[in-house]
Parts: structure tokens; C-alpha cells; sequence
């Protein structure tokens, strides 16, 4: 599979690029920056090396005296290298850093701010639809995700399922994150359940057989390692009583669906339903990144359980969006939406479905769902209006 243009922008001071492994961090980064010094810490003779003696990256760097750009790939694996960059970027060297990372954890006891605020941080994500293009697969990105891990392999349903697998072996044992790796793969599938809900901790303690601190401490673990994030609920100028948790996703719907068990007694409409939701919420929260404007996705729900997907506001608007795993048109799927726009009259509502036709009822787009994401553009406002 030929190298995908991504809608990353290259930032020109240092920064932090921050993602799972698999979403195309290496591949970027040189892609970009072609003639950098390239510094990878998954070689294990350069880890060895600079574990021993961080400062030898200094002596490195001050042997090329023409050097514009030096990247640290993997650079939570020896958060120190960040002291040895924070002094040369204080001798204003004229070089730009460029570190990424697959951990937050050990960057934030670090402390990113090492850098005294001289690096911004950024974020990569699972492909967007748009970035594929015709290799875009709506049917089968809903059960092997979009990762470029997963789409680059030569069998990519069989990656996608060892994908969860690498990451227990690799990230979290050999960091020694979690203790018992038994225990940790239960939990990520008791919490797949949990894909686009609010979490109950102390059912999944249950099912683990493990304790709710554990449980948190588990989860704390998922969200460093950047495989799982949450959003809150939208509560700006609300007008009656709402929700105050909030929903969980796993970064990417393949993710889901590896972790996922599946049985005679599941639905896979429900289990489709989930995903559907899992990767338009993937794809939105890419936009959101990735849009020069800012914005930052919500979901909304009352209290009485009336309920819209996702709430996309910021700069440029204030958008609602449901999702539905129907190919029909029906006006009662719409009732979040309707009561929302009651509260927010100004919002553009938009239901997102498996039908094949855009329909407008009232004030709400009804758009294929395959369309949409298709559409969905970060260097474009959403406009399907």
C-alpha cells in the first residue's frame, strides 16, 4: 500500500506527536522531514546505548553542525533524552525537536514540560475515510477498523486481531504497567461492553473478579496508552437537567471489535450498531484535531435519558449528530435531536444512517452514513447543509 497523505500539519517549532502504535507515527515523521537526524528507540542497540548515557544524543547532534531537524521516535521509553533536548534547544541550536510517542504515562511523569512550553503537542490518528480515498471500505473499516497497521498488512482481518495482542506483549508488560496481564485482558473485555456508554466500574470489577480501584487503575492504563478516550457531556447553557458522565470509546472500532466477544446469544445488529457509532466518533474526534479552528466533540443526554451521539462545537458552529444502523428513514429516531433542538434552536441536526438517500425532514438532514465519512474533510467545515 502505497504512502497515504495524511491531514496532519507540520508544525515549524518542536512538538509532541502523540498516538498508538500502528497509526503511522514513524512513517509520518520521516516522510516529513526527510533529511532529519532520525533517533528510533525501538532499535534495541540505540536504546541500549542512550539508556546507559542519555547525554551521548548531545555529543551525536553536536558532531553535524548542519542538522535542522533531529526526531526521537518512541521517546517515552527514555523520557531523560528530553533534559538533553530542553539544554540544546536552550543554546538555541536552530534545531527543531520532533519527538513522538505511544505513552503518555511515562511522559507525564516526566513531564513534557521539561521543555519549558517551547513544544506543542500533536496527535495521530486511525486513517480517516477521506485520507483513503477508494481504498476506503465502509463495510469492512466497521470491522477491521482504520488503522494503518491494519490496512497496510497482506491479511488485514488477521492483524487487526493480533493488534490487541501486541499491545499487551509489547507496551504494557514491557513497560510493567500492569501486573497481572491475565487480569488486564479480562478487563478490556468486559469494557469492550462499555463501547459508546458510560462506564460502570464496579460491574466490571464483578466480571473481573478484580477490585474498582484496579478497575480504575486499568482504565487510567488504556488512556495513557492512548487506546481508549472519553467525551464529555455537552452542558453549555443547558436548560434542564443532564448527565454527568461520560462516554467511553476505544480509539479505533477494530480495537472494539477484536476485544469484543461475540456468541450465539449476541445480536450483531447491536454489535454493529456500537461499531457504527465507534467509527463515526473516531472520525469526528480526527476532525477535531486535525481543524485548524477549534472545536471539541460532546455527546448530550438528559436525565431522563433522552439522548444525541455527538455534539460537535466550536468556532465554526454547533452540531448534533445521531447515528443509526437503519437503512430506513424513521421520524421517531430523530426524538433526540427534536428535543435538542429545542434547547438550541441555532444547532445544524444531522442523522447519520445506512440508508442510501439524503432526505431533510424539518430541520433534520437525514445523510448516509458511508457519505458522510466519506465527506468529512479537517481542511473543510462540515457543510451538507
Amino acid at each position: 500500500m502505497e504512502l497515504l497523505i495524511r491531514f496532519l500539519t507540520i508544525p515549524r517549532d518542536h512538538f509532541f506527536l502523540l498516538g498508538p502504535r500502528g497509526t503511522g507515527k514513524s512513517s509520518w515523521v520521516k516522510g516529513a522531514f526527510p533529511e532529519a537526524f532520525y533517533v528510533d528507540l525501538l532499535n534495541p542497540e540505540t536504546l541500549r546505548t542512550l539508556a546507559a548515557r542519555p547525554e551521548r544524543l548531545a555529543e551525536w547532534i553536536e558532531a553535524k553542525p548542519f542538522l535542522k531537524q533531529v526526531i526521537i521516535d518512541e521517546v517515552q521509553k527514555i523520557p531523560e533524552l528530553l533534559e538533553v533536548a530542553h539544554l540544546l534547544i536552550e543554546k538555541k541550536k536552530g534545531i527543531q525537536f520532533i519527538f513522538t510517542g505511544s505513552s503518555a504515562r511515562k511522559l507525564k511523569r516526566a513531564g513534557t514540560n521539561l521543555l519549558g512550553g517551547r513544544a506543542t503537542k500533536k496527535s495521530l490518528h486511525p486513517f480517516m475515510a477521506y485520507e483513503l480515498g477508494k481504498e476506503f471500505n465502509f463495510k469492512e473499516s466497521l470491522k477491521i477498523g482504520m488503522l494503518p497497521v491494519v490496512y497496510g498488512s497482506q491479511d488485514r482481518s488477521e492483524m487487526a486481531s493480533a493488534y490487541s495482542g501486541l499491545y499487551l506483549k509489547e507496551e504494557i508488560a514491557a513497560e510493567a504497567m500492569v501486573r497481572n496481564i491475565g487480569a488486564f485482558a479480562r478487563f478490556l473485555e468486559a469494557i469492550s461492553f462499555s463501547q459508546a456508554s458510560v462506564i460502570n466500574l464496579s460491574n466490571i470489577a464483578r466480571e473481573c473478579e478484580i477490585n474498582r480501584k484496579t478497575v480504575e487503575g486499568y482504565l487510567e492504563v488504556l488512556e495513557d496508552l492512548l487506546l481508549a478516550f472519553r467525551i464529555p457531556v455537552f452542558s453549555k447553557r443547558a436548560k434542564r437537567a443532564l448527565a454527568s458522565h461520560q462516554k467511553f470509546f476505544f480509539f479505533d472500532v477494530g480495537v472494539f471489535r477484536s476485544n469484543r466477544p461475540s456468541g450465539p446469544l449476541d445480536r450483531v445488529s447491536e454489535i454493529e450498531g456500537v461499531a457504527l457509532e465507534g467509527l463515526v466518533a473516531q472520525h469526528l474526534r480526527a476532525w477535531c484535531d486535525y481543524r485548524k479552528e477549534k472545536h471539541q466533540l460532546y455527546y448530550w443526554q438528559t436525565r431522563s435519558k433522552v439522548e444525541v451521539d455527538f455534539i460537535v462545537y466550536g468556532e465554526e458552529g454547533l452540531f448534533a449528530i445521531e447515528v443509526k444502523n437503519t437503512d430506513k428513514v424513521k421520524p421517531e429516531d430523530s426524538r433526540g435531536l427534536r428535543t435538542f433542538a429545542e434547547d438550541y434552536p441555532e444547532s445544524k441536526k444531522i442523522v447519520l444512517y445506512r440508508g442510501k438517500e439524503r432526505v431533510k425532514i424539518g430541520q433534520i438532514l437525514w445523510i448516509p452514513c458511508e457519505d458522510f465519512l466519506r465527506e468529512l474533510n479537517p481542511d473543510h467545515e462540515i457543510k451538507f447543509f
